[in-house]
């Protein structure tokens, strides 16, 4: 286990555990990376997991595109000089290893039950492509694919797997070539931000970036349900309403399937615009209703350092950061 989440060993939540333990089976470099819509972040970490340096960069809106099918970056100049500025920041070396984060639509994620399942890699690995098949818009043979195995509410087990096009993921690797580092880990910024809530009772993620809407739902160490949106709009011109119908078909699988209400929500990328979707999402959910980062921040989740992130809402990186060994 991670460093930095070692400190918090005593208090985590399963899932986070869970997570923490599936991030352990990759390499944890000093350096981590971030690309969404609208921008480029990274963070350098010491030895001990703590942050050494940070910086973010804007990139020009309709830079990049994320999805999982077409091409994502539209305008390879000015996403490249994004890079260049960040790794500048953090004095990158040529070929240094480095951690990826890319925005959600490039990953698929899926929660699936089987009532038997191999052990072993080999063996599991084929059953997955096989399984998912005629749930992605590629070819599953082109692809990046990486699994976990959970409880599951009944009998057998529950894997969430994650599947990426590998055109794609190399199209935000190729930032980088001539740039110094070298991507040896490649996540959704959800996935690493998700490490960041409470699941001991169940709880809704909703985390919006650019026009990308992602739900997830965690409880006793499980993650329950996932799901990721394309909005008609960009943020900034998100409504409460949209939003809450966005996340609404998750929620009622959610309450169906487990036959129990969301006890907790947690928001995250809609900045201070916060209050405007709080009252809406309490009427719905009848729960509290708070910031993903400052939630983990008051709860004593995060270390005092990880605030200049927080402050710049890179809940992905931070998230990462419970990660870092």
């Amino acid at each position: 286990m991670s460093s930095a989440a070692s400190l918090q060993e005593n208090r985590q939540p399963d899932f986070v555990r869970r997570i923490t333990r599936w991030l352990d089976a990759t390499p944890h470099p000093p350096l981590a990376l971030e690309i969404s819509a609208d921008r480029v972040a990274g963070v350098r970490f010491t030895r001990t997991g703590s942050v050494h340096a940070f910086g973010v960069a804007d990139v020009p809106k309709g830079a990049i595109v994320p999805s999982a099918i077409e091409a994502n970056i539209l305008n390879a100049s000015a996403v490249s000089d994004a890079v260049r500025s960040v790794c500048r920041t953090l004095d990158v070396k040529l070929d240094e290893d480095a951690a990826l984060l890319v925005p959600d639509p490039v990953i698929r994620v899926f929660v699936q039950h089987f009532d038997e399942f191999p052990r072993t890699a080999q063996e599991a690995l084929p059953m997955l492509r096989w399984k998912l098949k005629k749930s992605v818009p590629f070819e599953v043979e082109e692809t990046l694919l990486s699994y976990m195995r959970q409880p599951s509410r009944g009998e057998g087990v529950d894997v969430v797997t994650a599947i990426a096009r590998l055109r794609i993921i190399k199209e935000y690797e190729a930032l980088f070539e001539t740039q110094g580092p070298k991507p040896g880990v490649v996540l959704s910024s959800t996935l690493a931000a998700i490490s960041l809530l409470d699941d001991q009772k169940p709880t809704l993620l909703s985390r919006v970036s650019g026009t990308s809407l992602t739900t997830a739902i965690v409880r006793n160490g499980v993650l329950a349900g996932y799901r990721c949106t394309e909005l008609p709009v960009h943020v900034d011109a998100l409504t409460p309403q949209l939003l809450l119908e966005e996340v609404y078909p998750l929620a009622a699988y959610y309450q169906d399937t487990w036959q129990e209400g969301i006890q907790a929500v947690r928001v995250a990328g809609v900045g201070n615009r916060l209050p405007e979707f709080a009252a809406p999402l309490q009427e719905e959910f009848h729960c509290e209703v708070r910031s993903l980062l400052n939630a983990a921040i008051s709860d004593g989740s995060l270390r005092a350092e990880a605030r200049p992130l927080a402050d710049r809402e890179l809940e992905g990186l931070v998230g990462w950061m419970l990660h870092r060994s």
